[in-house]
Order: structure tokens, then C-alpha cells, then sequence
């Protein structure tokens, strides 16, 4: 008998396990940046398509802050930039709809570039979060202990209306971006797919990238994959069961944009979804 003392013990039980879950992903990997489309592949006569874009511990899960859209870059299958609608930030995600007016392949990315720095002045700890250009006139003359980093991070999705297409794909050459050799709108399970990492427009070798698939909060395993780049920037997915994916790849160097910058973070995030046989 479903009695209310037995749906309360449950209950709290099913609390217990969800907090457990959430400390796991928390404590294997920082919070996760990622763009959701309400679809990938579109057909009709006027396709629409609504996209989440939130940072969260559970993939997919709205659970603890939005992704900032100031960074919005919408690429159309002509190479075109797209402005997308009805743009919303909320308490824990934010919201835009793409109007998919062409046939063909869009790329939709959120961009962010930026400086941190942390200095200090008589031992109180200042931190300094901009541009490069506004970093030389923030640091005061007595700072001390200055470290500086300049980020770059992309983070992406793709969805096509019709034909695939691959016009989109054109790299800015900054920062790390994905080339695709296997349109990422075509990925099925069981099957191996294909792509390139490149690094302000050169195969990123050697690099490691972080698969993810979807649903973390209903299982007590990340059950991530880890492969690396060859030497053309190249890896290979095969993915073992449908659904939506995350890929991450990140990189660490001194190869900064301005010489009062030491250090730089690249990193680039993909939310594919891979269909059923």
C-alpha cells in the first residue's frame, strides 16, 4: 500500500540520491557551459527552432545559473550572421529562438572573450575582469603579485532546416573552434564520427576532449569518454547510444594577444544530438 509515510520515505530518499549525484559531477569537473536547441534537424515551410543556454553541475538541467548572451553569434548557412528572437535571460537559463529562413546548416555560438587579473595593493586582494585595452590603465603603479590571463571561450550547436550544408563552418581563426568532417547534424548511434579541433585556425594536436552524454542526473555515473587529437587535430566519436552530447577540449598557454598578458585559456564546448539507428 502507497501509504503518505511510505511516499514521504521515498521521497526523501530520491533527495539523498539526487544531492549524492549532483556532488559527483561537481567534484570530477567545473560547472558546464552549454547551448540546447528544441531540435537539431528541422523540415516544413517556415521552421523554427527555441534554444537554452544555461551553466549547470547536471547536463541539461536548468540548476544553477544562465549563460549571459552578450557574446551571441548566429552564423547562416550563407556565412551570414542571423539575429535571432525573443532573447530572455531568467534565474536559471536563458531563451532565444532562431527563425531558420534559409535551407542549409546554421552554426550557433556563444562567444566570450576577456581578461582576468588579480593583483594586490598593501596586502588587499584586487581583481580586474575586462578587456586587455581596459587592463592597462586598471593595474595601479604599486600592484603586486599581478597575474593575468586572457580567456577565450566558444561555445556551440548546430541545426539545420533541410539539406545539410556546410558553409558555417568557416573558422574565425581565434581561439579553439571544431571542424566537422562529419556533418554534426548527421551522427547516429553505433556509428563513428569524425571531427577537427583547431587553434586560432591550426589542427589542435594532441589535445584531450571531454565526451558527456546527457541525463547525468538519472544515473550514478558520468559515464564520460575521453579521446585525444592526432596530430591534424582529428578525433573520433563512436557513440554508444542516442541522445544528446557534450564535447569539451581546452587548452593553456602564453600565446596572448598583448605582451602584459602572461598567460591564456581557450576552451570550446559542443552540444550535438546523435539519433537512432
Amino acid at each position: 500500500m502507497n501509504t503518505p509515510a511510505r511516499s514521504l520515505q521515498r521521497l526523501a530518499v530520491r533527495a539523498s540520491l539526487l544531492a549524492l549525484a549532483a556532488l559527483a559531477p561537481l567534484a570530477a569537473h567545473a560547472h558546464r557551459q552549454w547551448l540546447l536547441p528544441s531540435t537539431t534537424v528541422l523540415a516544413g515551410n517556415d521552421p523554427w527552432v527555441t534554444v537554452d543556454a544555461a551553466v549547470s553541475n547536471d547536463l541539461f538541467i536548468f540548476e544553477h545559473v544562465p549563460m549571459r548572451l552578450d557574446g551571441l553569434v548566429v552564423t547562416g548557412p550563407d556565412g551570414a550572421a542571423l539575429k535571432p528572437e525573443n532573447a530572455a535571460t531568467g534565474k536559471f537559463r536563458s531563451t532565444f529562438d532562431l527563425h531558420l529562413t534559409q535551407p542549409g546548416t546554421y552554426r550557433v555560438a556563444v562567444v566570450n572573450n576577456g581578461v582576468f587579473a588579480n593583483w594586490k595593493v598593501n596586502g588587499e586582494t584586487r581583481r580586474f575582469r575586462g578587456t586587455a585595452e581596459a587592463l592597462a590603465t586598471a593595474v595601479p603603479a604599486n600592484a603586486e603579485g599581478l597575474q593575468t590571463t586572457e580567456t577565450l571561450g566558444r561555445v556551440e550547436t548546430y541545426v539545420t532546416a533541410g539539406k545539410p550544408s556546410n558553409k558555417a563552418f568557416a573558422p574565425t581563426g581565434k581561439g579553439l573552434e571544431l571542424q566537422p568532417i562529419t556533418h554534426p547534424n548527421d551522427l547516429v548511434a553505433g556509428e563513428a564520427a569524425n571531427f577537427r579541433l583547431l587553434l586560432d585556425g591550426k589542427p589542435a594536436s594532441n589535445l584531450k576532449v571531454e565526451v558527456v552524454p546527457g541525463g547525468i542526473r538519472y544515473r550514478d555515473k558520468l559515464n564520460e569518454m575521453a579521446v585525444n587529437t592526432d596530430a591534424d587535430g582529428k578525433f573520433s566519436v563512436k557513440w554508444p547510444a542516442p541522445g544528446m552530447y557534450w564535447m569539451e577540449a581546452e587548452v593553456r598557454d602564453d600565446k596572448t594577444s598583448s605582451s602584459a598578458i602572461k598567460a591564456r585559456r581557450a576552451t570550446y564546448a559542443v552540444t550535438v544530438e546523435v539519433l537512432p539507428q
